[in-house]
């Protein structure tokens, strides 16, 4: 494995969240441990992202996020990673390619918000997502009804496995998934930057 790249073993499974953490917050560390212990992680991933192309805003230096996030969890299950920008990738669709390439054996979990199921169905390739990967949806504020009817929830709605099953999507073939509720974090990056800015 190329230097600077995290560590993981064949048979390991490893959440993936994505975004652009700007800036990392307890939401966060909520939506990883809560993942960690339903869907029996081995590790977390934050895959701090060079840019979100759906984002008109251009996030902080990424050097600076990384800092922040590794300042807020002191878990060692998680683990802060740069590799998006040393692969030189932008999307998740090619991001999970190349992780898949990179670790085999490694079986990865994608993890998002429900509010960004809502717009899913937005993202560049986002059935070839869904093909690559199992993923799981974290209950989050407002967004819950919405996702349910989401495009994508009603396009993988054969593919959804019941909550209480959550723990098997893991080690299942993709395309799988399930919504996970959990205990409310009204916390997002884009209020945190409103708030710092006023």
């Amino acid at each position: 494995m190329r230097t600077g790249f995290p560590i993981a073993l064949p048979g390991q499974t490893i959440g993936l969240l994505g975004g652009s953490f700007d800036p990392a917050h307890a939401g966060h560390v909520l939506i990883s441990k809560v993942a960690l212990r339903r869907l029996g992680l081995d590790r977390v991933w934050w895959l701090v992202s060079p840019g979100n192309p759906l984002k008109t805003r251009g996030p902080s230096p990424i050097q600076q996020r990384i800092r922040t996030a590794r300042q807020l969890t002191h878990d060692p299950r998680i683990i802060i990673t740069d590799i998006e920008a040393r692969l030189g990738l932008r999307k998740t669709a090619d991001t999970l390619q190349a992780l898949v390439l990179h670790y085999p054996g490694v079986r990865f979990v994608w993890l998002m918000g429900s509010d960004n199921l809502v717009q899913f169905h937005h993202w560049d390739r986002w059935r070839q997502i869904a093909q690559t990967v199992p993923m799981a949806v974290m209950a989050r504020p407002g967004s819950r009804l919405a996702a349910r009817r989401s495009v994508a929830a009603r396009v993988l709605q054969s593919h959804q496995f019941p909550e209480f099953r959550a723990a098997q999507i893991a080690r299942a073939q993709a395309p799988a998934w399930a919504f996970l509720n959990l205990p409310m974090s009204g916390l997002s990056s884009t209020a945190i930057r409103r708030k710092d800015a006023s």
